[in-house]
């Protein structure tokens, strides 16, 4: 058995969905820890059960550990900040932002995407699409690019690798600091931070200024009735197209 930095390591040659594969391995986990890769995903999905296109030479991988529900919000910063920080690994001077709640630009561009899900007792799921020879065409709201496309040359096991130990630096800081170092860090890169944002719930649209995440990883929306806190929704910014 593979592992990397103390993650067991389970590689599928192809697979409808890692996260599918490791919920199952929640089930009667042999492992503390692992993560499931897969050369080949053919039903991958992203949030509000959108799909997630997966072409061969991209990355497709579920990390499975146990944590407290309540943990969901800083772990889903912890993944977006810790794939910023791999990308930047590469070339520091890369145009990589991130987009609340868990989304990460490179050149105005999604590159990845993030899905949390619940696994059996405590484990929680987390799916992670990176694309690193070529991105999807979809018909989105937003266009796609590829780390590739970004002149950033690698490849998924390499970029795993490197995506793991950051991922462990970031988990050991917020769990001997807290969530506030993560936010901060995390607000570094924030797209648009201070600047007008349209938020799409499952209820209403709002508008307002992004000024900033609380400590519970909730975006907080200045508007004319004052601070309003988001939990969940889709952000998109006013005046921009294709963002």
């Amino acid at each position: 058995m593979k592992e990397i930095n103390g993650w067991n390591l389970l590689e599928y040659e192809e697979t409808g969905s890692t996260n599918d594969e490791a919920k199952k391995l929640s089930l009667n986990p042999a492992y503390k820890k692992y993560i499931v890769t897969a050369l080949r995903q053919t039903g991958g999905r992203g949030r509000r059960g959108r799909n997630w296109v997966g072409l061969e030479g991209n990355l497709f991988m579920s990390l499975a550990m146990e944590t407290r529900l309540r943990d969901w919000g800083a772990i889903n910063f912890i993944t977006g900040l810790s794939l910023l920080q791999t990308i930047k690994s590469y070339s520091a001077q890369a145009d990589v932002r991130l987009k609340w709640p868990n989304d990460v630009l490179v050149n105005d561009c999604k590159i990845s995407g993030i899905l949390l899900e619940k696994g059996e007792g405590d484990y929680l799921i987390i799916g992670v699409g990176v694309n690193i020879k070529k991105a999807p065409e979809v018909a989105a709201a937003y266009s796609t690019t590829s780390l590739k496309s970004a002149g950033i040359e690698t490849d998924r096991t390499e970029f795993l690798r490197r995506y793991v130990s950051r991922f462990d630096e970031n988990i050991n800081r917020w769990r001997e600091q807290g969530f506030v170092p993560v936010r901060d860090e995390w607000l570094k890169y924030a797209k648009n931070l201070g600047g007008t944002i349209a938020v799409h719930t499952e209820r209403e649209d709002k508008e307002g200024i992004f000024f900033g995440v609380d400590d519970n990883a909730a975006l907080l929306l200045q508007t004319p009735s004052g601070i309003e806190k988001i939990y969940a929704g889709d952000v998109f910014y006013v005046g921009k197209e294709n963002e």
